[in-house]
């Protein structure tokens, strides 16, 4: 389950689950994951399927995150902004697009 992946690369624990939901607890945030029918990944840049939701994650080391969140199911995503080093699009493992950000500390001058 999605929630799964999120608790693997965000920390936290998984305090209830069902057929239908799946609830995160993080460090000062709580995610609720639904089942949905029928669902449709988003096709992000297109706008053919919109967003469903959207995180901006904040990292220390950018290439340390991608691969993590790679080896627990992720993929890049194709649409790239080649000119920022500090950012990478990934699609979580139902294809929800995701940023890690370098952390402004990390960041070379």
């Amino acid at each position: 389950m999605l929630a799964d992946f999120y608790t693997a690369a965000l920390g936290g624990m998984v305090s209830g689950r069902s057929v239908e939901s799946a609830f995160l607890q993080t460090a000062g945030m709580a995610f609720v994951f639904r089942a949905v029918a029928e669902f449709r990944a988003s096709t992000w840049p297109s706008p053919e399927v919109p967003l469903h939701s959207h995180f901006e994650l904040v990292v220390e080391d950018l290439a340390g995150a991608v691969e993590r969140t790679v080896e627990l199911g992720a993929r890049r995503a194709e649409g790239q902004d080649w000119d920022s080093p500090n950012l990478v699009v990934m699609l979580d493992p139902a294809g929800h697009p995701f940023c890690l950000m370098r952390s402004s500390a990390a960041r070379k001058p």
